[in-house]
């Protein structure tokens, strides 16, 4: 299925649980614009909703993955007719903890409760970045640039990055970035834990890696994915019981069953 967006600014298909979405601006390197922004929040939600999707790819079309903020708004920036939370929402309460138009769109993706994987390639800039920083699973290109580049244009990351980024990175090389807005590799991205991994086909790599998830049982993938999350996030005790509710959800439930019987059938007989 393809499901319709504004603007038409991201495609999304869905074949066998894994939906193939695409930022689909490429003569402008994908980069963000109001529209951008409400179809990326659109497309999560509606995502979100459907029990069919066990796992999601996000990538760009063309040349590049997401070049950051259109060229437009800095201008209407230097012009003073731009103003931080101007833009209006298909989320108007916020996702979470995020209210700000530019923040749902980065975190939408983290709030999913199946897999996404952003597969990177050419530039990640700026608000780029942040949006592939609310994936889960980061595959890029060893040639992809990426960075956190608001400092070159007097700004900081206000899509979730400065949240996000320390627990990528570590604090330490997360200021380096953020102070310097230096540009790095997809190999160097790897290395530092920028991304999970560098991939000569981004794409294909991660389509491949989804269709892998989504053969594995969903309700144990979603709640997988849910107390990952909370590492780290909450006190022992909270993701302790976390664990407790959650394995005492999937014990016996129909999902669990199957997957212990397709388990077994795969066995090979015992002997003597």
């Amino acid at each position: 299925m393809t499901s319709p967006v504004p603007s038409e600014r991201v495609s999304c298909t869905v074949v066998d649980g894994v939906a193939d979405v695409r930022l689909n601006r490429p003569d402008k390197l994908n980069a963000l614009d109001k529209d951008m922004f409400t179809a990326l929040v659109d497309t999560g939600l509606r995502l979100g909703e459907d029990p069919a999707v066990r796992a999601v790819v996000l990538s760009g079309a063309g040349r590049a993955f997401c070049a950051g903020l259109d060229l437009g708004s800095f201008r209407s920036m230097a012009g003073g007719e731009l103003r931080p939370g101007t833009g209006t929402s298909p989320a108007p309460g916020g996702i979470g903890p995020a209210r700000a138009l530019g923040q749902q769109a980065a975190y939408v993706w983290t709030r999913l409760p199946v897999p996404v994987i952003a597969a990177v390639h050419g530039v990640a800039f700026g608000g780029g970045l942040q949006v592939a920083l609310g994936a889960d699973i980061r595959l890029v290109a060893p040639d992809a640039r990426l960075s956190v580049m608001e400092v070159r244009w007097g700004l900081v990351p206000d899509m979730t990055g400065t949240q996000l980024l320390p627990e990528l990175v570590g604090r330490d090389v997360a200021k380096e970035l953020t102070f310097t807005g230096r540009i790095v590799s997809g190999a160097e991205a790897a290395a530092l834990g920028l991304a999970t991994r560098a991939e000569d086909e981004p794409h294909a790599a991660a389509l491949a890696l989804a269709a892998e998830i989504a053969a594995q049982s969903p309700d144990a993938v979603r709640h997988a994915k849910r107390l990952l999350d909370l590492a780290g996030r909450v006190g022992l005790d909270e993701g302790f019981a976390a664990e407790q509710h959650a394995i005492h959800e999937l014990i016996g439930s129909p999902g669990q069953v199957e997957a212990v019987r397709a388990n077994l059938a795969g066995m090979p007989r015992r002997t003597g």
